[in-house]
């Protein structure tokens, strides 16, 4: 569920192939996203979700895979 999110949201505000995005693509290298993408992408998320992630967390983010893992921890 999280990934599935977080894949539509990036590929909506990146305009990015969903298809293209696993959990090993790199939002700066790969995407071309840079750290106000990444937070634009996490806004969306959060207001999916419901949920409010810490912005220090976020600035550490470097893959999908670590996004989808921060998102997790608060969601359950």
């Amino acid at each position: 569920m999280e990934s599935d999110c977080l894949k539509e949201v990036i590929s909506e505000i990146l305009n990015v192939d969903i298809n293209e995005i696993s959990e090993e693509t790199t939002f700066l290298s790969d995407l071309g996203a840079d750290s106000l993408d990444v937070f634009q992408i996490i806004m969306g998320v959060e207001e999916r979700l419901n949920i409010e992630i810490d912005p220090d967390e976020v600035e550490k983010i470097i893959t999908v895979g670590e996004a989808v893992e921060l998102i997790r921890k608060y969601t359950e």
